[in-house]
């Protein structure tokens, strides 16, 4: 099992999100955040005076899938997300050792 998660723009949320949902996906955990990467924020102007805004507004998706569709799933998220421009986001994955559901004590990608 891989778990991805993936920080992207809020406003591409519900794009990725129906992009999932038609290749099969319908479990994930969604998270409001704030960060930056290379761009280190931007400067704006209010009431005349400037002002850093270094901690911009991202969503973090959170998905545990099976190993065998882990890429036709990054590259599904990976294409809905992009823009083309600075701060698109990232997408990591890990490995998951074991995955074990509360209300049954299913294990392993049953548990999914």
């Amino acid at each position: 099992m891989k778990k991805i998660e993936a920080i992207i723009q809020p406003f591409k949320l519900d794009e990725v999100k129906e992009a999932l949902k038609a290749i099969g996906v319908d479990g994930m955990t969604i998270t409001e955040v704030r960060g930056h990467g290379r761009q280190k924020g931007h400067k704006e102007v209010y009431r005349g005076a400037e002002y850093n805004v270094d901690l911009l507004p991202k969503v973090k998706l959170e998905l545990v899938v099976p190993t065998g569709r882990a890429e036709e799933i990054i590259r599904t998220l990976v294409s809905a997300a992009r823009t083309g421009k600075i701060g698109d986001g990232k997408v990591f994955v890990y490995d998951v050792a074991e995955a074990i559901r509360i209300r049954n004590d299913d294990r392993g990608e049953s548990a999914l």
